[in-house]
């Protein structure tokens, strides 16, 4: 019997979760053999997602690697996991990031082990997201990956972490009590949770009489929409449901910002992916126009924002907003025209762009986070011509900075271009009104590089900030590496993609 593949995706999923129960055997003093334990046992699951991704047949059933069994038996629903191409990127996405924030981590001092093992359950809370293909199983998974964040904010964080991690929980709290009722409500309608079952029966589902609740079908199926874009929405976040996300990722620690950009925001976009569109494919077209809209002024607003900012690590959260504004606009030319070549091109776009925002964003946290804990600032007015004194830090910032503006060779280019090009076709003038944040994609980062790298010299920093070190290279090699491949080849990544769209839409 091969155990390997038989249970691949649980393996995965679960491994961390173990080795968190384990790291509470180590006693707290031991830092050394913490940091490392915990580094070491998130590379398991990087390597397993390689194995999974080299075993992944793009060409093969939608998804693949299943595994299920009964769980509820009497609310019907069940442990039910499997990916295909779109949750395969995210699944190694999500284990190629989590040791890196480990390893970026090494600098905590404040009790460590329990920082250590909210992360590793943190990484099964995104995990089970990503392969989960049972509702309730999906909204379970969805929960546990709140708790460990709010907790790394609001210990870990900076002097205002407290409102930041309350406010971050209160937000998607609120999201996630529309999401529960409207799965609840979807479970007990069909008396199933099994998501690939819904899809078929969910969207055409006719009552007698054509009622339910007491209300018209049509009107209970638009309301339970909306409980899913809202708690999506908010996670995304798309405008004007942001306002949480520049505070907590102010407040968090480096590595804590760095999932958070990096896979947590993800989680709102695979949900529009993954239940929206498939659960509800007449009420995404009818409103996507609405969908369009908002993340038309998240790119506009999130880059304004940014222009705005002089916060170093603010100004890279606000522009996470406008990057993730793509990612809805190419969700929204699938809404409106789902199956055409121009939808198709935006939504490999919108997957490729989590994945691509998903590098740079967390390669900008953590040198904003390298940069603070040698200068104990953040106050883009307070650098100036960095470069001379710190040559190889001032290089990588510049090269993951034109990742994150878009330049051609590199990551960013290419899914926003593909999400441009899909959506221009069927949403011509969001697109072209998009393209306003996209000049102020250019103005917010020019002024980061100018005012931290170029410019005059401030003499202050002479002999008070220091060149990075071998394990911050080790944390952001990876990530540069990436950007460069997939900015170069990116038809590896895309194919395993592209097919995935093509199935699901």
């Amino acid at each position: 019997m091969d155990f390997l593949g038989n249970h691949l995706l649980s393996l995965i999923l679960f491994i961390p979760t173990g080795a968190a129960l384990l790291l509470l055997l180590i006693p707290r003093d031991r830092l050394t053999l913490i940091r490392w334990f915990s580094l070491i046992a998130s590379l398991i699951p990087l390597i397993l997602s390689v194995i999974l991704w080299l075993r992944f047949d793009p060409q093969g059933a939608n998804f693949q690697f299943v595994e299920e069994a009964v769980w509820y038996p009497a609310i019907h629903s069940s442990y039910h996991v499997g990916v295909d191409g779109i949750a395969l990127t995210m699944v190694l996405l999500t284990t190629l990031l989590t040791p890196l924030a480990i390893l970026a981590s090494f600098s905590i001092q404040d009790n460590v082990r329990t920082y250590m093992v909210l992360f590793l359950l943190l990484e099964t809370g995104m995990l089970g997201v990503f392969v989960a293909l049972d509702l309730l199983l999906f909204f379970v998974f969805w929960e546990v990956g709140l708790v460990p964040m709010y907790f790394l904010i609001a210990q870990w964080g900076g002097s205002n972490r407290n409102y930041a991690s309350l406010k971050f929980i209160l937000y998607t709290m609120a999201g996630s009590l529309g999401l529960l009722l409207a799965i609840q409500l979807i479970g007990v309608v069909t008396q199933t949770y099994d998501i690939t079952r819904l899809i078929e029966l969910w969207p055409s589902l006719d009552l007698p009489g054509g009622v339910l609740l007491g209300l018209p079908l049509s009107t209970v199926k638009a309301i339970a929409f909306w409980a899913f874009v809202v708690a999506f929405a908010i996670k995304v976040p798309v405008w004007p449901f942001h306002t949480w996300l520049p505070d907590a990722h102010t407040e968090a620690p480096t590595a804590g910002s760095m999932i958070l950009a990096g896979v947590l925001l993800k989680l709102g976009a695979f949900g529009f992916i993954r239940l929206v569109l498939p659960l509800y494919p007449a009420e995404s077209r009818q409103y996507a126009l609405w969908l369009a809209g908002l993340a038309t002024l998240a790119i506009i607003f999130g880059a304004l924002g940014a222009f705005g900012q002089n916060d170093f690590k603010r100004l890279v959260a606000y522009s996470s907003i406008n990057h993730m504004g793509f990612v809805v606009l190419g969700v929204a030319a699938m809404a409106i025209a789902p199956g055409t070549l121009d939808a198709n091109i935006a939504m490999n776009g919108a997957v490729l762009q989590m994945f691509n925002h998903g590098l740079y964003s967390a390669g900008m946290f953590f040198l904003v986070g390298v940069i603070y804990e040698r200068a104990h600032t953040r106050d883009l007015n307070a650098f100036g011509g960095l470069y001379a004194l710190l040559p190889v830090y001032g290089s990588v910032l510049i090269f993951t900075s034109m990742a994150s503006l878009g330049l051609p060779g590199l990551n960013g280019f290419v899914s926003e271009f593909m999400v441009v090009r899909g959506a221009w076709g069927v949403l011509t003038l969001f697109t072209v009104l998009s393209m306003i944040g996209l000049f102020f994609t250019g103005a917010y980062t020019l002024k980061a590089l100018w005012k931290v790298l170029h410019g005059p010299l401030n003499e202050h920093w002479k002999g008070h900030v220091s060149e990075m070190n071998v394990r911050e290279m080790l944390v952001i090699a990876p990530l540069m590496v990436l950007i460069l491949v997939i900015g170069v080849m990116p038809g590896w990544i895309v194919d395993v993609i592209n097919r995935a769209v093509m199935l699901w839409f």
